[in-house]
C-alpha cells in the first residue's frame, strides 16, 4: 500500500438546461454558447432598459423645468398684480388730494354751501372718471324693469302708474360693473302698482 494522496472518485455533472444541450439531446460541450435567440432577447432587453432610463431621466428633467417655470410665472404674475395695484392707488391719490382741498375750503368762513357742494361734486366726477379709465362704469338702472342679477331691491313703494309696476323707481346706492361683469348690484326701490 502506498501512502500517497487519496484519489477522490470522479463526479459527473449533467447540465439539464435546454440551451446547454446539443441537437441530439445530450449535454453540450463546455465551450458552447447560448442560442442566438436568447442573446438577441437579452440584448433587446438591455437596449430597452437603457432607453427607458433615458426617457425617465428626460421626464424628470422636463418635470423639474416645468415646475421651475410655473414658480417663476407665479412670481412674475404676483409682481405684475402688485404693479397694477400700485398704479391704481397712485391714480386715486389725486382724488384724495382734491378731497383734502374741498375739506379745507369747506372749513373756511368765506365759502358758501353751494360753492362747497359744487367742489365736492367735481371731486366725485373726477373719481368716477378715474374709475371709468379702469373700465368701471355706473349702471344706469332708474326706470328699468327690476332684474335680480343687476339690482338689489331694498324696498317697494306703491305707484299709481301701472307702467312703473316692477320697475326701478329710485336708486339708493349706485351699482357698478366692469366690462360685462357686475362689481356691485344697485340698491333700488321697486314700484308696485295698486291692484
Amino acid at each position: 500500500m502506498s501512502d500517497g494522496p487519496k484519489q477522490e472518485p470522479a463526479v459527473r455533472v449533467v447540465d439539464r438546461r435546454w440551451w446547454a444541450r446539443n441537437e441530439e439531446g445530450g449535454a453540450a460541450d463546455e465551450g458552447t454558447r447560448k442560442p442566438t435567440v436568447v442573446e438577441e432577447l437579452e440584448q433587446r432587453l438591455a437596449d430597452t432598459t437603457a432607453q427607458l432610463q433615458t426617457v425617465i431621466g428626460d421626464y424628470r428633467k422636463s418635470s423639474d423645468e416645468f415646475e421651475q417655470s410655473r414658480v417663476r410665472i407665479r412670481r412674475e404674475v404676483a409682481k405684475e398684480v402688485e404693479r397694477g395695484r400700485r398704479a391704481l392707488l397712485a391714480e386715486l391719490l389725486e382724488v384724495v388730494d382734491n378731497l383734502d382741498r374741498a375739506v379745507a375750503a369747506g372749513t373756511a368762513a368765506t365759502t358758501d354751501a353751494a360753492t362747497f357742494a359744487r367742489g365736492v361734486e367735481l371731486v366725485r366726477d373726477q373719481f368716477l372718471a378715474k374709475l371709468e379709465s379702469f373700465g368701471v362704469a355706473r349702471l344706469a338702472v332708474l326706470g328699468e324693469p327690476f332684474d335680480a342679477v343687476r339690482h338689489e331691491a331694498v324696498t317697494t313703494t306703491r305707484v299709481n302708474d301701472a307702467a312703473q309696476d316692477g320697475h326701478v323707481v329710485a336708486v339708493l346706492k349706485e351699482g357698478y360693473g366692469i366690462g360685462d361683469e357686475l362689481l356691485r348690484p344697485a340698491s333700488v326701490v321697486v314700484g308696485k302698482a295698486d291692484v
